[in-house]
């Protein structure tokens, strides 16, 4: 019924939190790294704004795929209340359960997803810098 709400609400928390991290950053670190053992270049390390844009994307994607499908199925309507489980208490009951046990559960799961993505990405990084030549 309204389940796509709690992971929008989610994403736009996050997005909000992005954009002032991203203005609040000066200059981007970098670090050396040797890519098949040649040389070595210089390689921007990714920024925790940028980390949180990936959880936005899933966020967001996530949200609007079910929101269509909500659509589709006729319990979001262009007209108001909007969701149609809204217009009677005894629905709107349901939804707001629905909302606190799938719509949570949803969010908490693509976050999860998120962090692990947050910990391959850090095991590559420091796999990178292990790779350099060691400093004489």
């Amino acid at each position: 019924m309204a389940c796509f709400l709690v992971p929008a609400a989610e994403a736009v928390v996050t997005t909000i939190a992005a954009k002032v991290m991203k203005s609040k950053e000066v200059n981007p670190e970098t670090v050396k790294v040797q890519i098949d053992g040649e040389g070595l270049v210089e390689a921007e390390k990714l920024s925790f704004s940028k980390k949180l844009g990936w959880l936005n994307k899933l966020l967001w994607g996530g949200s609007g795929l079910l929101a269509f499908e909500h659509v589709w199925h006729g319990e979001v309507v262009p007209w108001f209340p909007f969701l149609t489980a809204a217009s009677n208490p005894t629905d709107a009951a349901e939804m707001l359960q629905e909302m606190s046990t799938v719509g949570v559960t949803m969010a908490v799961l693509v976050t999860a997803v998120w962090a692990g993505m947050l910990a391959v990405s850090s095991v590559i990084e420091k796999k990178a810098q292990k790779a350099l030549p060691a400093k004489n």
